[in-house]
């Protein structure tokens, strides 16, 4: 990064950024069972989509598999923030597993919204990426009976039975922007079509992508994502600046920040996705700093919500 610059370059570091309450709930979850369970800990899947976060917990001892047939009888195992289907739920049932539930309520919420109005015999249309772990989980409650929208495209060619009445439902992590115009499509395609009464975006998606929007306005150039590739929040937080005409790049940390395309830049951004450690926000802002830039929170909203540990774990003793 050249420090060649007339005037002192500046980094914009967005507020809210990083962890949500689903994240930290998840992640305490984990921290929680490691001082308590005898033996290995299992988690199934990513507890969250962050690279740094797991390879931490793996140095610990945790285990992570894919599917539960990777975890022995009678083991401890922890759902990731991202949800579960009732398949895999009943199969833990069947093996006697000890299952501490870490699914993010808001992600539980669109679950409850989809079993009960498949149990009032509508259709269901989930807006969503295919193969992401929450749709995985979320299609799974609807016992077949559910279409994926990806794009205006697959909502404008929307093809289910006339009789059927149709109920819509989003993956939280999404582009705002990018929902409303799926959401507005499936209301052309079928007035009346019903969904939830409040958005299903998580909050904290809404609010990150709504700082990255205002770190737009405030003239930067250039913005640095801290964030996993398969973290769904990360990806859509560059979407948004790269759609309001703004490079973005996604970086999973210190190593890979892009120097090359910083070295003429004035004003540039830095945020991170729900699922990314504070740490690797400060040990960028620090780079800046040693390479004479000015750092200041762009405080654009403040957070407060937060969400208790799982109820498998309530009055549980630390040990």
């Amino acid at each position: 990064m050249s420090d060649d610059h007339p005037h002192t370059r500046q980094l914009l570091v967005a507020r809210p950024r990083g962890f949500c309450a689903g994240v930290e709930r998840a992640i305490a979850t984990v921290e929680h069972l490691l001082d308590v369970v005898e033996g290995p800990l299992y988690v199934r899947k990513e507890i969250v989509h962050n690279r740094a976060v797991v390879d931490d917990f793996v140095r610990r001892g945790v285990i992570f598999v894919e599917e539960l047939d990777e975890v022995p009888d009678g083991r401890t195992v922890i759902f990731s923030a991202h949800g579960v289907s009732p398949e895999v739920r009943d199969e833990a049932v069947r093996r006697g597993l000890r299952v501490v539930d870490a699914t993010c309520p808001l992600v539980t919420k669109v679950h409850r919204q989809v079993a009960r109005n498949v149990a009032q015999g509508r259709h269901i249309l989930l807006i969503g990426h295919e193969g992401h772990d929450e749709v995985v989980g979320t299609m799974g409650e609807a016992r077949g009976n559910i279409t994926l929208i990806t794009s205006e495209a697959d909502a404008t060619g929307l093809a289910i039975p006339a009789n059927a009445e149709p109920y819509y439902v989003t993956q939280t992590t999404l582009s705002v922007d990018e929902t409303e115009g799926i959401i507005a499509e499936l209301k052309r395609q079928r007035p009346g079509i019903a969904g939830p009464q409040h958005s299903d975006i998580c909050y904290a998606t809404q609010n990150r992508q709504d700082a990255v929007k205002a770190l737009v306005a405030a003239g930067i150039e250039r913005l640095l994502v801290v964030g996993s590739p398969n973290s769904s929040n990360s990806m859509r937080l560059c979407e948004v600046a790269r759609k309001a005409g703004v490079p973005a790049d996604l970086v999973g940390g210190l190593a890979d920040l892009p120097h090359a395309q910083l070295s003429g830049t004035a004003k540039v951004g830095l945020t991170a996705g729900a699922s990314a450690p504070e740490y690797l926000v400060e040990e960028i802002v620090a780079d800046f700093l040693v390479k004479g830039w000015e750092s200041r929170d762009y405080v654009v909203m403040k957070e407060d919500i937060k969400f208790d540990l799982p109820a498998e774990l309530h009055g549980q003793p630390r040990s």
